[in-house]
C-alpha cells in the first residue's frame, strides 16, 4: 500500500513536470532556452523549507529569476557552511543586486523554538539560535496575547537577526559598499498569501535598537 502511494506521488510530480514543460513551451517559448544558456538572477532569496512558501509561486516569478537557499526556519548563522556557500556564490559570482530573507507566519520552527521540548540532537542544535532569540526577547514576546502571535513575532525577530548576520559577512559588506547590494527582510502571511516588508537593514543598526527603543 505504501509503495503504491509513493508511486502515485512520483507520478503526480512527473505529470506536473510535463504540464509545466508544455505550458512553458507554448506561453514563453524562449524561456527554457534562455535558462539553458546560464543564469543571471537579480535576487538571492533566503527562505524557509516549509512546503507552503514556494518562492517563485508566491512572487509570480519564473525560472532564473531567483537564486534560492531554504532551510528550516530560514536561519542564517555565520558558521553554517551550506548557507554561507550559497551567499558567497550569489554575491561574489552571480552578483545579485538584492538579498531577501523571508520568514513566515505559522512557522513550525518558530513555534518549536517557543518551547524547550527535546526534538532530537539535530533539530535541537539547528533551532538553538532561534531559542536563544526567544530567551533574549522573552519579555518582549510575553506582551503578545497568544501563542500564535508570540511565535509570529519570534519569526520576525529571526529575520532581523539574520539580516544582522548578513551585515557581518565580509563578502556582503564589500558588495554593499562597492556596488550597492541591498538587503531586505520580509514576512509571508500564509492565510493572506501576501508578503510584508519588515526591514531594509541599511536603515537600522541592530535588532536591539529596532525592538527595544
Amino acid at each position: 500500500m505504501a509503495e503504491h502511494h509513493e508511486q502515485n506521488t512520483l507520478n503526480r510530480i512527473l505529470a506536473g513536470n510535463k504540464t509545466f514543460a508544455k505550458r512553458t513551451a507554448h506561453q514563453d517559448p524562449t524561456l527554457l532556452h534562455t535558462c539553458a544558456q546560464g543564469q543571471t538572477p537579480q535576487t538571492l532569496w533566503l527562505g524557509c523549507a516549509d512546503s507552503r512558501i514556494p518562492e517563485t509561486t508566491i512572487c509570480d516569478l519564473k525560472p532564473g529569476d531567483l537564486f534560492v537557499h531554504r532551510n528550516i526556519a530560514n536561519i542564517i548563522i555565520p558558521d553554517d557552511l551550506n548557507s554561507a556557500s550559497v551567499i558567497e556564490y550569489a554575491v561574489r559570482f552571480l552578483k545579485v543586486k538584492t538579498i531577501v530573507i523571508c520568514g513566515h507566519t505559522k512557522c513550525g520552527g518558530a513555534i518549536a523554538a517557543m518551547g524547550d521540548d527535546d526534538l532530537g540532537d539535530v533539530l535541537n542544535s539547528w533551532l538553538h539560535p532561534v531559542r536563544e532569540l526567544r530567551r533574549k526577547y522573552q519579555g518582549h514576546l510575553d506582551a503578545f496575547p497568544c501563542s500564535d502571535s508570540k511565535a509570529n513575532r519570534l519569526a520576525e525577530l529571526n529575520v532581523y537577526h539574520s539580516l544582522e548576520t548578513l551585515r557581518g559577512n565580509a563578502t556582503v559588506v564589500k558588495a554593499i559598499t562597492e556596488r550597492g547590494l541591498t538587503l531586505h527582510g520580509v514576512i509571508y502571511d500564509i492565510p493572506a498569501g501576501e508578503l510584508r516588508v519588515l526591514d531594509d537593514v541599511d536603515r537600522h543598526n541592530s535588532t536591539t535598537h529596532h525592538h527595544n527603543r
